[in-house]
């Protein structure tokens, strides 16, 4: 579905992606981790449009991305989970959930994926009339991932979900991407949490300083000792 050849970005003179490939299938979940400046969020940035790489490929369904305005790559079925969340604080949660469905016309389907979202996300409809700014950081996490389910995307990327929740909104926050990929939903999964990444990633890359170091299944990758030791704490 994704595929990457010898993509390159840079910003200034710093090389921050060395000419990385990779790719992800239609139905995985595949996981990229690595430290902090090891290039994921910039990968991630380059794939959605919104950085524009110095040379090389992001291929999705034989599209080539690179050509294509940011703008557009949301309708081709590609949508992202910022880091950070990047809710609309003013906003009601049905507003920004709406906001996430802008670039579609189909009324009853939107509708039909509004209460969709409130079933995966019972605490949204909860809350759906108060802004999206009192919301706790689990709760905006959550907002975040309906918003851009309400795209309808093909592949959801997801930059950094788990970041500053609690252990237990960890746990429930990966349960729920094993359901949206249940459902049909492609992931590219950036996460600092190495050990719950692999632990449901069908595939996974270890970035290091914009280069790919280590490729295997998610399980491959958490028995080996080198991703064991810099990674999952010995």
């Amino acid at each position: 579905m994704l595929e990457i050849k010898d993509l390159y970005v840079r910003y200034g003179m710093i090389e921050a992606i060395k000419g990385i490939s990779f790719e992800v299938r239609d139905g995985e979940i595949v996981t990229l981790i690595g430290s902090n400046g090891a290039g994921k969020t910039t990968t991630m940035h380059a794939i959605s449009g919104l950085l524009k790489p110095a040379s090389g490929s992001i291929m999705l369904d034989g599209v080539e991305l690179t050509k294509t305005p940011n703008h557009k790559i949301v309708s081709m079925g590609l949508a992202q989970v910022p880091e950070g969340r990047r809710v609309f604080a003013q906003q009601t949660v049905e507003e920004n959930l709406l906001l996430g469905a802008y670039a579609r016309k189909d009324k009853d389907g939107i509708q039909k994926d509004l209460d969709h979202v409130y079933e995966l996300f019972p605490r949204l409809l909860e809350r759906k009339k108060q802004p999206a700014g009192t919301l706790s950081g689990g709760e905006q996490q959550m907002l975040a991932m309906a918003r851009a389910l309400m795209s309808r995307p093909k592949i959801l990327l997801m930059d950094e979900p788990s970041m500053g929740l609690s252990p237990l909104l960890v746990k429930e926050i990966f349960h729920i991407i094993q359901d949206i990929n249940k459902d049909g939903t492609t992931i590219l999964l950036v996460e600092q949490n190495a050990k719950m990444a692999l632990a449901i990633a069908d595939r996974a890359y270890v970035l290091e300083t914009g280069k790919i170091s280590l490729e295997g299944t998610g399980e491959e990758l958490s028995a080996s000792e080198e991703v064991r030791k810099a990674y999952l704490g010995g």
